[in-house]
């Protein structure tokens, strides 16, 4: 067995790099599409690759993770065993993936998907699905599974099983079901099929579960999956949406992106699938973002509520209510959580990993979650209230919590923080935690005084106005003639943006539009990218341009009713979307590649909000199933 085996691997190890020129090469960002449960995520790649699977969710050890060291990481790949020209597209508005492959002989397409909980399923969740289709002609397809438990640090016991093999670790285990057969040497398993006009083969891959199924469950679960999101994903009609295509498209596909990224139990929603893929090819800002951001989970809640999922609202509200309860006191309210509530966010480097290309080191956990970070209560209260407006009902029971953070920031405001950034290193008086501040208790005044709630209102009014003074007095420079990241600063930062959309200022105000201004002249390239921030941050090199900026930014040139300019920019970081219309964190500006961990819920939430001011601002009349914001002359404006 194992000389063949022998013959076997290296023959699809040579066709593929040398037809294929890829080897042991990472992929592009760009390359990669993403399918997942509300539980956890698969980030595959267009030559057939998973490249990164964490089991049973999406904070657990991963299985694969060649996403982070090729040779080491481990992977599931199908693939032809000749040369091929792959594409990848999704299956309408779903999050079922399918990577198409062209070959001489013959055409062959994989739909890869997984069950989410709602279906009615004999089935675990934890499973992945691959249907191999051959379209026309005849292709040998490849096979290639090389799982590698506990983030590469182990290679499991693999073992025959009943149509396929199980590999295990202590009490963890994964059943791969293949109706290819199984070559088994040295930790992995190689295999091949020959396919001809109209079979069709499946691939299923288990965690903790042995359940052999047969091609009509195969098929009777794509079917329930496809309807799931097509249903879900219907709410946002082409017809009667404020979004024009092509943004319409994209604006859709980023909600189905938010909702893989949020957890069907605990309404919690992870700031990207991903860990350490650097925000620099080869440096060291690689960070753990498979947790609940307060603030990144608040925004991400709104942008879903405003495409018409007013669960995802609610869902977001009552997880936002465990942890103020179980916090007890709103100083003791994290910046950021697991989606169980269970994984390890104690942050450490996993030096046995290479990093997505060579960029070390590889993180798990988050340091950030023991940060203080002031904003964090003013994304809260704003996606509180903003839901608020259009329904979402908020109970006494519920707004005695939401008065506990009202009156723990009218006594915090003062205090210095690691600002929205989680500046590792001194803390500052950073101008976006005061105007979050103001934005806690401007929300929480609205809520009391609309609600008819008890609540201390002249004593918070008194603090709104002192927290407004400040930052009008200290965090605005009159040489720059814009707001600067923290107070006594001379860097500005894409931050100051948000001075006007949060309600602070009129976009009309001169402070508003020098910062715009000053803005575009100091962080902005000509393509329409934008830095965070000027000045240093105690990290050794720059990062890329982060996308959310350049959202923030055409943002407040539409609220500054510039519209051309703001859909010319718009038109130009679209053109850095993936063809999968998959957004990282950030872009390189150099060679305009996707950086930063992927897919990330900031960049999708930034480009939902732009197309929907956008397509206000052009006249485009909203008749969907939930209003998008308040609508004066056209153009959406922050609450009075």
């Amino acid at each position: 067995m194992n000389a063949i085996l022998n013959w076997e691997r290296s023959s699809l190890v040579v066709s593929f790099c040398i037809l294929n020129g890829a080897g042991v090469n990472f992929k592009h960002l760009e390359d990669y599409g993403i399918i997942g449960n509300m539980e956890t995520c698969a980030i595959i790649g267009k030559d057939g690759s998973i490249d990164w699977l964490c089991l049973p969710s999406l904070g657990s050890p991963s299985v694969f993770a060649a996403l982070l060291d090729v040779e080491r990481g481990g992977h599931f790949w199908i693939r032809p065993q000749t040369k091929y020209h792959s594409v990848q597209s999704y299956m309408g508005d779903t999050n079922i993936l399918q990577t198409a492959f062209t070959t001489p002989l013959g055409d062959v397409v994989i739909s890869d998907f997984m069950p989410v909980k709602g279906m009615q399923s004999v089935l675990s969740i934890s499973t992945v699905f691959r249907k191999v289709e051959c379209l026309k002609g005849m292709v040998r397809m490849a096979v290639n599974f090389r799982a590698r438990f506990n983030y590469a640090d182990v290679i499991p016991e693999i073992e025959p099983a009943e149509s396929g093999l199980t590999a295990r670790w202590q009490d963890e285990f994964l059943f791969f079901q293949s109706p290819a057969p199984l070559f088994l040497h040295d930790g992995e398993a190689n295999g091949s099929v020959m396919m001809k006009t109209g079979d069709s083969l499946w691939f299923a891959l288990q965690y903790n579960h042995i359940n052999p199924l047969q091609n009509k469950d195969y098929e009777k679960l794509l079917t329930g999956v496809k309807n799931y999101w097509h249903d879900w994903s219907g709410t946002s009609d082409r017809e009667t949406s404020v979004i024009e295509e092509p943004w319409h498209y994209l604006a859709v596909r980023s909600g189905l992106v938010l909702k893989l990224l949020s957890n069907s139990d605990t309404g919690a929603i992870a700031a990207a699938a991903t860990t350490s893929l650097p925000e620099k090819i080869g440096g060291t800002r690689n960070w753990d973002y498979r947790y609940s951001w307060v603030r990144d989970a608040s925004l991400t809640d709104q942008a879903l509520f405003h495409l018409g999922h007013a669960d995802e609202a609610r869902n977001f509200r009552n997880w936002v209510i465990r942890i103020a309860e179980e916090a007890g006191e709103p100083s003791n309210i994290k910046t950021l959580y697991p989606l169980h509530g269970g994984e390890d966010l104690e942050e450490r480097v996993l030096d046995h990993l290479s990093g997505y290309e060579n960029s070390r080191p590889v993180r798990v956990g988050n340091a950030a979650s023991q940060q203080r970070q002031l904003d964090i209560y003013g994304e809260l209260l704003n996606a509180v209230y903003d839901t608020s407006r259009h329904g979402e009902e908020v109970s006494e029971e519920r707004w005695d919590i939401f008065r506990k953070i009202v009156d723990y920031v009218c006594a915090a405001w003062r205090r210095e923080d690691s600002g929205i950034w989680e500046v590792r290193g001194t803390h500052r008086h950073f101008v976006y935690s005061k105007l979050m501040c103001w934005v806690a208790i401007d929300r929480g005044l609205k809520i009391a005084v609309e609600k008819q709630f008890d609540a201390p209102l002249e004593e918070w009014r008194k603090t709104r106005e002192e927290i407004k003074t400040e930052i009008l007095e200290k965090g605005f420079s009159k040489k720059l003639d814009s707001f600067v990241q923290s107070f006594g600063s001379e860097n500005v930062d894409a931050t100051g943006l948000l001075i006007a959309p949060m309600g602070l200022l009129p976009h009309n105000d001169p402070m508003v539009i020098g910062t715009i201004n000053a803005v575009m002249k100091r962080l902005m390239t000509k393509n329409g990218l934008v830095y965070r921030y000027e000045g240093s941050d105690g990290l050794p090199e720059r990062e890329g341009c982060f996308l959310l900026c350049s959202f923030w930014l055409i943002k407040a040139l539409v609220l500054s009713e510039r519209i051309e300019e703001a859909e010319k920019i718009f038109s130009s970081v679209l053109g850095y979307v993936s063809p999968l219309g998959l957004l990282s964190e950030e872009v390189e500006p150099e060679t305009g590649r996707l950086i930063g961990n992927f897919p990330q819920a900031f960049s999708h939430v930034g480009l939902i909000n732009s197309a929907l001011y956008l397509g206000i601002a052009k006249g485009r009349k909203h008749e969907g199933p939930k209003p998008l914001g308040v609508v004066k002359d056209n153009i959406p404006h922050p609450p009075e």
